[in-house]
């Protein structure tokens, strides 16, 4: 049977790189974000691959809207078997400067949107008994807190803790959750913009990556991984 994932979160660049790798290893693709026409240009061109690609419109930080969005996906694709958690907001502001509802949308598009995408997610993978997949995008300041983005960081530290608590919970149902640790920039869809390219992370070679954690056997499970671009002088 065909597999479906929903990628929660969708924009050009790694996210678009995600969504046309598993459609290139016939999953079927659910795109979740507030886009509109690109949402609808990237489900057809995914179309025309190995795989079936729907998208659907969704606020992530409203709990009702991610309970429609992951309805419609089971009624276009079926059962969810694979979500990756990959949106974010990000006011770049410090401690002073941040205001009240900018740090709340952080986490309301961070951690509390992966908390409503994870437990919708998590009933088809029991349901269904074959278990699946949680993927969390992170960030360098997953690790490291970051200067003057104190919303992001907040947000992040809180994903990584949000993934390595649900691991040990559902790793024995046979769910296997993985945090990815995205530690540099990744290449922008426009080039490196006069920089190297070796300075960045290749989003099609992270999406590889994605998708071996998607395959990994469950003897050899991967809890965290930890992805930078290759320098020269490192």
């Amino acid at each position: 049977m065909t597999r479906t994932a929903v990628l929660a979160g969708v924009g050009p660049g790694l996210g678009e790189s995600i969504a046309r790798r598993f459609a290139s290893e016939g999953l079927a693709v659910g795109l979740l974000a507030r886009s509109d026409d690109y949402l609808d240009s990237l489900a057809a061109d995914l179309r025309g691959t190995a795989g079936e690609a729907v998208a659907v419109r969704c606020d992530l930080a409203e709990p009702a809207d991610v309970d429609r969005a992951f309805g419609e996906v089971r009624d276009a694709l079926g059962p969810v078997d694979v979500l990756v958690n990959h949106a974010s907001a990000a006011p770049w502001k410090g401690l002073t400067d941040v205001s009240g509802p900018e740090f709340q949308r952080a986490l309301d598009v961070g951690p509390r949107a992966a908390l409503h995408c994870s437990q919708a997610a998590v009933d088809d993978m029991r349901s269904s008994g074959g278990g699946g997949t949680i993927i969390f995008t992170g960030a360098t300041t997953s690790v490291r807190g970051r200067e003057n983005a104190i919303g992001f960081s907040a947000a992040k530290f809180a994903c990584r803790g949000m993934a390595e608590s649900m691991a040990r919970e559902l790793g024995p149902e046979g769910i296997h959750v993985a945090h990815v640790v995205l530690d540099g920039q990744i290449l922008p869809p426009d080039g490196p913009g006069g920089r190297k390219d070796s300075e960045f992370l290749d989003p099609d070679a992270i999406a590889d990556s994605y998708w071996h954690l998607v395959e990994q056997d469950r003897s050899a499970w991967t809890l965290e991984l930890d992805l930078r671009p290759h320098v020269e002088d490192f």
